[in-house]
């Protein structure tokens, strides 16, 4: 199982945690949220770290600025994004990608894309509490690689405390998804029950954010890595 860390701002705590090797890294661009990620970079991270943007609601042109700006490897769409809107950012990725190798006629020099992310992984996300509706999941099946399945709350991510995980039992697809909402120390023994429940067959990763924190963005490095060694070492 992968492990992504979200929610990411300061330079240093970014060099601290990327040290701990998780599978992504995440960072809100939301200026809503008290994680919303301004700086001018990102500090460079090992090769197999994605980072990966979050985004709300935003225009394709600001999530692809942002894709090359920080040469993301993965945006996660936490709004109303519709299966329409994640087709649409997919053709625009490609199309300005291939722009920027001159593979299409009309190449800008400043289009806002990457040169170097081959495959852009979309995540969508889906709130949950005591009950979901999966059907609601069939549009989208084709159009992200990943479901992400976090808290109902008040906030878009980050409200610190977990849904009814045996919801899942009842989950009819074969798309792998990323399991958020409230993890933390507390929840190990529930997260190893869960590991090993029928809900997990298709849980690739594990997504941690405000349990961690000692203020919104800024990771507590002793805690994660005691969650790391009891969740993906033992």
């Amino acid at each position: 199982m992968k492990l992504k860390v979200c929610g990411m701002k300061y330079q240093d705590n970014i060099e601290h945690v990327a040290a701990l090797q998780p599978d992504y890294l995440g960072f809100i661009f939301y200026e809503k949220s008290e994680r919303n990620f301004d700086a001018d970079n990102i500090p460079k991270l090992s090769t197999s770290i994605k980072k990966t943007g979050v985004f709300v609601n935003a225009e394709i042109e600001f999530v692809l600025e942002k894709i090359s700006k920080y040469n993301l490897q993965a945006v996660q769409l936490h709004g109303k994004e519709s299966p329409e809107y994640c087709v649409n950012l997919q053709y625009a990725f490609k199309e300005a990608t291939a722009k920027k190798k001159n593979l299409l006629p009309g190449n800008n020099a400043d289009l806002k894309t990457p040169t170097n992310v081959e495959k852009l992984e979309i995540f969508k996300v889906f709130s949950i509490k005591d009950t979901f509706d999966f059907s609601v999941l069939k549009p989208y099946e084709n159009t992200c690689d990943f479901f992400l399945f976090d808290t109902k709350g008040k906030l878009h991510g980050g409200n610190g405390y977990t849904f009814n995980w045996s919801v899942l039992n009842n989950y009819p697809s074969t798309k792998p998804y990323f399991l958020s909402g409230g993890l933390g120390l507390a929840e190990v023994e529930a997260i190893k029950a869960f590991t090993n429940s029928k809900a997990s067959k298709y849980c690739y990763a594990l997504d941690v954010n405000s349990k961690f924190e000692i203020k919104p963005g800024l990771k507590d490095i002793s805690v994660l890595k005691t969650f790391i060694n009891k969740v993906f070492t033992n």
